[in-house]
């Protein structure tokens, strides 16, 4: 089969089917993490266009006509049991007041906030080109999630961006703490429900007779999707702003060291369909953060750092003011 030529620049494209969509991705991670990004998905581009939807409603409309280029994507054999993505929107409704906006996928759909995501995010903006005049040494880079907008802190040097990326996210909160939940094959365990763009169940390791940072990984992630599992049939989530953000997105298990301390603390977040962040989770570390601030155990700008279990990597994180949400 011949190649094709793609525009007038001398690109050929590998044979593929007429039939199909041609998607151009740019590879990237996080901390371990994979981003696969879309620059450009036509379909949604043109649903943007011709209906003025917001990112949530973009989002259930990628899910009901567009599925298949999450699973095309996101499976085998061009993805994998880890695989992240993100679809960039630019314009319209779905990016009104920020940079860009991106709808987030994995293995079983679409989530509302990824802070891996949004770090690579950052540093795609600047050297994508999709903000104008990029200052030194640093640029905000307003980027529109499905829970809300967050704004990326990106270092620019005049031609590129750099490392290390920071973001603000949304308001994050306790949701509940202390909740008795009982987990067939665990009995009796207590977890705390912390919101950081999405919802997590928290609980210690050693509850479940595990350690996170020695135990096998298959026995981490069923142990975590069996809480997971439990406490969405046992405890009911409410979002004050929106019901679409209503839902349980993983469970992360911890080493339980969540008063103040320099050393890191570890955790391994297990989400979606038994999916395991390499990274320590942007939006888990977020909602982390705000359980210990809402405990007392951390003040206001006092950073802790958070290691993943299964790869070492590390985020650090800090609540840097209080606010109201709803």
């Amino acid at each position: 089969a011949s190649a094709m030529e793609a525009g007038g620049g001398g690109c050929r494209l590998p044979p593929h089917s007429p039939s199909g969509p041609v998607l151009r991705t740019v590879e990237m991670h996080t901390g371990g993490e994979p981003l696969r990004i879309v620059p450009r998905l036509e379909a949604a581009e043109e649903a943007v266009a011709a209906g003025g939807l917001s990112l949530l409603a973009l989002r259930s409309e990628v899910a009901a006509t567009q599925d298949r280029v999450r699973r095309a994507l996101m499976h085998e054999p061009r993805g994998h049991g880890g695989m992240y993505g993100a679809v960039v929107v630019t314009g319209g409704a779905a990016a009104a007041g920020a940079h860009l906006a991106a709808l987030f996928l994995h293995g079983a759909g679409y989530s509302a906030m990824c802070g891996h995501a949004v770090l690579a995010l950052g540093r795609f903006a600047l050297d994508y080109g999709l903000v104008a005049d990029p200052s030194c040494p640093e640029t905000a880079v307003r980027l529109r999630c499905p829970c809300g907008i967050v704004t990326a802190f990106v270092p620019w040097d005049g031609s590129r961006s750099r490392n290390p990326v920071r973001f603000h996210s949304v308001p994050a909160f306790a949701a509940a703490l202390d909740l008795s939940i009982d987990v067939p094959g665990h009995g009796q365990v207590v977890v705390d429900i912390g919101y950081g763009g999405t919802f997590y169940a928290f609980l210690s390791a050693e509850q479940l007779g595990l350690d996170v940072c020695s135990s096998a990984t298959r026995a981490l992630v069923r142990a975590a999707s069996a809480v997971t599992e439990a406490v969405k049939k046992q405890f009911k989530l409410h979002h004050p702003e929106s019901e679409d953000l209503a839902f349980l997105y993983g469970t992360i298990l911890t080493d339980g060291k969540d008063a103040f301390s320099e050393e890191p603390t570890t955790n391994i977040c297990v989400f979606a369909d038994e999916q395991v962040d390499r990274s320590p989770t942007g939006s888990g570390v977020t909602a982390r953060i705000a359980l210990q601030y809402h405990k007392g155990l951390i003040q206001l700008n006092q950073s802790r750092t958070f290691r993943s279990s299964t790869t070492g990597s590390l985020f650090t994180g800090k609540a840097v003011k209080a606010s109201r949400l709803g």
